[in-house]
């Protein structure tokens, strides 16, 4: 047999970056590690206490439960405000607006993502909060059999439904921006034969690009999601939550948010207290870590999807 031929030889930057880029995977999984090793040994004391010395003397399930159930519900709000606003934008960006006014309104989109949370937050409470006063009090007289807007209707507009509204419009420009990207790789050669075949614009759009981009915008959404989750200070100054669990989007009494409620209790939480706040964000861990293995999952389904297929 010939002999094999010899293995070339690695260059000093490869194997420095190689190593590099190796040391900086590690390095992720022992901080995630770390924070859930954290979090766990943080609420080992609130997970094994007696009903009455936890606060207001409830279970931790009582005491979470709410709290998880207002979270899923301004994230999912949110979710379904920008996801449909933010794919239509990535579309009318990408293949319907002139050069010039699609650069710029990309760049104001991208812009969106800088604004802090403050003041969303603020923005929120002073001004959409006392728009949508008119629009809770006709809901809850017309479409009061609807358990969403059962009412009494807020006089202030501090609702759950505002806290999703504000959600939807922080997350819009990070959807956006990757469905943009998507739909602009999206292979011109199937774009142009389906022109060709006298398919119309939006037929081409349905036909050829939105099954390419498909995983790319459920990544985004899934990205997006993340970070309505994860938010505090936007949700802390708008919603005046109550701790109880209501679908009612509209009233005054509101599921308050895992990150939300955390930031009000811990600075005046003492000691069992203090562990309590801390099972309720190993909480927060865990949904996030489900929600992101759920987006890996889902993409990873149509990773082999190139569109031609």
């Amino acid at each position: 047999a010939p002999p094999a031929p010899p293995q070339p030889k690695r260059r000093v930057g490869d194997r420095l970056f190689a190593g590099s880029a190796t040391g900086a995977g590690v390095l992720i999984l022992l901080v995630l590690a770390g924070v859930a090793a954290f979090l766990i040994a943080k609420s080992l004391p609130a997970l094994t206490a007696d009903t009455a010395d936890l606060p207001d003397e409830k279970s931790l399930a009582a005491y979470v439960g709410p709290l998880v159930f207002g979270t899923l519900m301004a994230a999912v709000i949110a979710l379904v405000v920008a996801t449909p606003l933010a794919v239509a934008i990535a579309l009318y960006i990408t293949h319907y607006a002139p050069r010039r006014l699609a650069a710029a309104m990309g760049y104001v989109m991208d812009l969106l993502a800088a604004i802090p949370s403050v003041v969303y937050g603020f923005w929120g409470i002073a001004a959409l909060a006392p728009a949508l006063v008119p629009f809770y009090a006709w809901a809850a007289e017309h479409l009061s059999f609807i358990p969403l807007f059962a009412g009494p209707a807020s006089v202030t507009g501090r609702t759950m439904l505002t806290v999703g509204l504000v959600l939807g419009v922080m997350i819009l420009p990070i959807i956006s921006a990757i469905s943009r990207e998507v739909f602009s790789q999206a292979p011109a050669l199937h774009r142009e034969a389906a022109l060709a075949l006298g398919a119309t614009r939006w037929e081409m759009i349905r036909m050829a690009v939105l099954p390419y981009g498909k995983s790319g915008v459920i990544g985004g959404a899934m990205l997006g999601l993340g970070r309505a989750l994860g938010e505090t200070l936007a949700v802390a100054i708008i919603l005046s939550g109550s701790g109880g669990i209501t679908f009612d989007l509209i009233g005054s009494s509101n599921p308050s948010t895992i990150a939300a409620n955390i930031a009000l209790q811990f600075p005046e939480s003492t000691g069992l207290a203090i562990n309590t706040l801390i099972a309720s964000g190993l909480a927060l861990f865990l949904i996030t870590l489900a929600v992101n293995m759920l987006a890996r999952w889902v993409v990873d389904r149509r990773a082999d999807f190139s569109g031609a297929n």
